[in-house]
């Protein structure tokens, strides 16, 4: 199953750097390039574990995922739980570590996959991979520019001083509280939209 990563060192400590990870709708937008839509689904107002998450690409494409780990402020893992035709299987996760300098984070983003259908998967893969690297290094660079963004930071300082568990709430990672993400947006999986 192929595993693509970006690392990168941002220069504040483990428990913002998570913070800003976990940022939804509109604060997500000023930093994360690959996201045109996202919010939680099902009622939920907090990432935590068996939540669910919808998503559209600035491509179009739609994923609904699921938190399978949430353990602020060290690591976070999702996997796909519906989505484009293309993937078989698709999880991504963050681990966050003290960097050697004081107030620094060590955050590592990653994906692992598999394509289908399996006839194509030796070329879908690679393809996958190839195009999956550049998606993760432009995310991580502006995860990297959002640890720098005083909008930003200050959405996630709030989540955290708002959090009993260190938990943020949609409410605390946005401004002024409001998501203006549609709520009934649905996925289609029949097959990639038309122009990707």
């Amino acid at each position: 199953m192929p595993v693509v990563e970006a690392v990168t060192t941002v220069a504040v400590p483990p428990e913002v750097a998570f913070a800003v990870s976990q940022t939804v709708a509109p604060v997500r937008y000023r930093w994360d390039p690959f996201v045109r839509e996202q919010h939680f689904t099902d009622g939920a107002t907090r990432p935590g574990k068996g939540v669910r998450t919808f998503t559209r690409s600035r491509h179009g494409l739609v994923m609904i995922s699921e938190y399978v780990s949430f353990a602020p402020p060290t690591n976070v893992g999702m996997k796909m739980v519906r989505g484009p035709w293309f993937f078989e299987m698709f999880a991504g996760g963050w681990r966050f570590a003290p960097a050697p300098e004081p107030g620094h984070t060590v955050a590592t983003w990653r994906y692992s996959f598999r394509c289908r259908p399996a006839f194509l998967r030796p070329i879908a893969d690679r393809i996958g991979v190839r195009l999956l690297t550049r998606d993760i290094r432009r995310r991580i660079a502006g995860y990297a520019a959002g640890c720098a963004d005083p909008e930003v930071l200050a959405a996630a300082r709030a989540a955290l001083s708002a959090g009993t568990d260190g938990t943020p709430r949609a409410a605390d990672l946005t401004p002024g509280g409001t998501d203006s993400a549609p709520r009934d947006a649905t996925v289609d999986d029949a097959g990639p939209p038309s122009g990707s």
